[in-house]
């Protein structure tokens, strides 16, 4: 891989956790602009690695025939630790408080960001940009509609 193609994956990681970053500390959340990009960042080193070790081990049998039933590859292990390692960090913006739960949102988005930061680290650059869009979406413009929803049901209940 390039040096060129490794500083374009975490440029882009960068921004696109940036952008959901920013609207959680626009919100005021527990985790917000810094902790999403560095969730971002660390998953797309951890994507580059992976597939470091997947051509290095890809190289190393075509170099030594004879190591082909020795070396083995899961392509996904080492990302599936990311995946299931970023809750640790979500449930630390999770807070139960006088029978509410608060967080839910940025645990959530610490874990959609780790996982788009794979799709950096991987070079699915349009799948990044589309996640994020999406997540944005979600957080900027469906939250409004979720809230003109729950105003409207409660204003009915209210009423009768």
């Amino acid at each position: 891989m390039l040096h060129v193609e490794i500083i374009a994956r975490f440029i882009l990681s960068i921004f696109v956790g940036g952008i959901i970053g920013y609207e959680r500390e626009y919100q005021n959340r527990p985790a917000g602009f810094i902790t999403h990009i560095l969730v971002c960042v660390g998953a797309t080193v951890i994507a580059i690695i992976q597939s470091h070790l997947v051509e290095d081990s890809i190289n190393l049998i075509a170099s030594h025939p004879e190591l082909v039933n020795c070396l083995k590859v899961d392509s996904g292990r080492v990302i599936s630790q990311v995946v299931s390692g970023v809750g640790f960090l979500g449930a630390g913006a999770i807070i139960h408080n006088k029978g509410s739960v608060t967080g839910l949102t940025t645990a959530a988005t610490l874990w959609v960001v780790a996982c788009i930061g794979i799709a950096c680290g991987l070079g699915y650059y349009f799948l990044s940009i589309v996640a994020t869009t999406g997540v944005y979406c979600v957080l900027v413009i469906l939250k409004k509609v979720k809230f003109k929803i729950q105003d409207k049901i409660s204003g009915t209940i209210v009423e009768k």
